[in-house]
């Protein structure tokens, strides 16, 4: 990570003081015991959930297994524009690579994924956007269980999630729609809390220009059209798994086990039982004790996220055979899908210079800017600090007689889901590039999110503690690229519009020179990175399916005793950052777990108990991150 020394100054600062966890282990020798009920691997943003869930029954004992340290006093994990400084190469980081991207010269990218109590959601851009409704209809018809649709799906929203007053506590009717959000779950969401000089020139340009409409919001069902952003900010603070499901009353379960520091390295096999393996037992390491094992009397929860869980899959004999014996592993069940249909979103910045000097670019140049607002933040939890830095995102389809689809089937997952997406910071956002010594930008974002690209999670070694080899083989398709080339054009006629005129100045860098398709597909590859937003490399199938990870229950298949629950199992990519819609498959997730277990038989689940939304027909029918690239100011790649 290079900060500025003076910035350094600040960060270690921003790690005094937070909320300490009463139940929170930093060696396995102060646990317990060694068997457990359920044994949970991963404090992500979706482990953290499970946790929450079956620990509310006293009689259950869980235990949580997280690789990363805690969150405890990491506040800028908790100032939201703070964020990007924890990623990439820290402590709280798993500082992955990915292999060579063909697609972008053979370039290797940093894949930022969270390292501490939380996970991504600690260390994400906490934009919130669920996807369509046709993203999870989708996953229904995949797996063949009707419970995965929008229609089952959408009661865990009240169970979830806490619709919060912005920090700027602004008028904000009319910016969202009060009937698509839950007001009493866990986590917190709101509308940005500190106005940009691009927030009325956006508005301005969607009254404007037919071509851009506006959408009150993208969470109710239909992403489609330009809205205000919604995030996982409450008060003017970061609302992640940690601090919304482990939170005080949680962690003072007797019953329920955070231990922190130790990396799991593999599942043991226990058994068998009527010809096929069972797994209740696995092995983990810490740095400062040897090996050590504990056991899962009911299940192990596989929440290791969609690069870490097929890593332990395949470390314990679970995956393809030929991958496995590549690698002088030895094939318990030869499952060739482990691994592999890994999917994400590939990101491009796309920088333009501005008139006046109202960007975030001076807080991130001047440690004296940055701490006076800090110290706005410390005292009130308002300013820029206490928002994102994008309050505009928009989600959009390529026309129907766009020749990009010609001979194609749509990879959409059907016509509320996007094929693109914009995001408008007021900064300069572009990963791998630090921002200039003066001036002001804007940066549009754009990315493919209906992408066709596949790739794999493959095992460079035995060695449990060697990175495997991650191939989101970004960009290799000709729908992607002929895509995301067509979000710059859509990018570029945005801010045609006259609300731009006396501010913007004009395209910046390589960007101005990108004028036709040869030099806008060498733009491309040249600066092009990722959001890191790794689905699908452990898919969920049917129960009759020749292909895939788990059941539609989310039961390993082949084995007893494994489950997934985390972004891994997510068919392909949802039109949305990934973190709202994992948060409501882990919300099922817990009721799936609950439902085969009689200890849970007193204490419906939410499926049991059919909670809803309070929705009007409108909201049923409604048709139409922030990002995550790196402030360059901060963060170098």
């Amino acid at each position: 990570m290079t900060l500025p020394n003076a910035l350094w100054t600040l960060f270690c600062f921003l790690t005094l003081a937070a909320p300490a966890f009463s139940a929170l282990y930093t060696s396995p020798s102060q646990l317990p015991r060694d068997t457990f009920d359920y044994v949970i691997v991963g404090a992500g943003t979706a482990g953290n959930v499970v946790a929450n869930r079956l620990s509310e029954v006293a009689s259950v004992t869980v235990l949580v297994i997280e690789a990363g340290v805690t969150n405890e006093g990491v506040n800028a994990s908790i100032i939201p524009l703070l964020g990007p400084s924890l990623t990439p190469n820290t402590p709280f980081d798993w500082n992955y690579t990915t292999t060579a991207q063909k697609a972008y010269g053979n370039r290797v990218i940093p894949y930022a994924r969270g390292k501490m109590l939380g996970g991504s959601s600690s260390v994400n851009y906490m934009v919130y956007t669920r996807g369509s409704s046709d993203d999870f209809d989708a996953y229904a018809a995949i797996t063949g269980d009707s419970g995965w649709g929008w229609e089952n799906i959408k009661k865990y929203i009240p169970k979830h999630e806490r619709w919060s007053a912005p920090a700027d506590q602004h008028n904000t009717k009319g910016q969202f729609t009060p009937s698509a959000h839950g007001t009493d779950g866990l986590l917190q969401v709101s509308l940005p809390g500190f106005s940009t000089p691009l927030d009325q020139r956006i508005v301005d340009t969607l009254e404007e220009m037919e071509e851009f409409t506006f959408v009150e919001d993208m969470n109710s069902g239909s992403t489609l059209g330009i809205g205000w952003a919604q995030s996982s900010i409450g008060g003017g603070t970061r609302s992640s798994s940690a601090t919304a499901y482990l939170g005080p009353n949680v962690m003072e379960r007797s019953n329920l086990h955070v231990l922190v520091k130790s990396q799991v390295t593999k599942l043991l096999q226990t058994g068998i039982r009527d010809g096929i393996p069972v797994f209740h037992g696995l092995e983990f390491i810490t740095t400062s004790e040897g090996p050590r094992r504990v056991t899962a009397r009911k299940e192990i929860i596989l929440s290791a996220g969609s690069i870490g869980t097929p890593q332990i899959l395949q470390l314990s004999g679970i995956g393809g055979t030929s991958d496995l014996m590549r690698v002088g592993i030895k094939t318990i069940f030869n499952n060739p899908s482990v691994g592999q249909n890994l999917s994400d979103h590939p990101l491009l910045a796309n920088e333009y210079s501005v008139k006046g000097t109202e960007s975030y670019d001076e807080i991130f140049r001047s440690p004296t800017i940055l701490n006076t607002n800090i110290e706005r933040w410390l005292q009130n939890k308002t300013g820029p600090l206490a928002s994102c830095i994008s309050n505009h995102i928009g989600f959009f389809r390529l026309p129907d007689n766009s020749t990009i689809l010609e001979g194609i089937e749509d990879p959409s997952s059907g016509p509320k889901g996007a094929h693109f997406e914009l995001i408008f910071s007021n900064m300069w956002a572009t990963p791998g590039i630090p921002a200039p010594t003066n001036g002001s930008f804007l940066t549009i974002t754009t990315s493919v999110i209906s992408p066709t690209s596949r790739g794999s999670v493959v095992l460079a070694s035995s060695d449990p503690l060697e990175q495997p080899l991650i191939n989101p083989n970004l960009l290799s398709t000709n729908f992607d690229k002929l895509t995301m080339r067509e979000t710059i054009k859509v990018a570029n006629r945005f801010i045609t519009a006259s609300p731009w005129k006396d501010y913007l100045i004009g395209p910046f860098g390589e960007l101005a020179h990108a004028t036709n398709d040869l030099s806008l597909d060498a733009y491309i590859a040249a600066n092009a990175g990722t959001f890191s937003h790794p689905v699908g490399s452990a898919q969920m199938s049917s129960k009759d399916a020749r292909y895939g990870v788990t059941d539609p229950d989310l039961k390993v298949k082949g084995v007893h005793g494994l489950r997934i629950i985390d972004a891994s199992v997510m068919p392909f990519p949802p039109s949305a950052h990934p973190q709202a819609p994992l948060y409501l498959i882990a919300e099922r997730g817990a009721d799936l777990v609950k439902s085969s277990n009689t200890a849970f038989s007193d204490n419906p689940t939410s499926e049991d108990k059919n909670p809803s939304l309070s929705l009007t027909p409108s909201y049923l029918d409604l048709a139409g991150t922030i990002v995550a690239f790196l402030f360059s100011s901060l963060v170098h790649y």
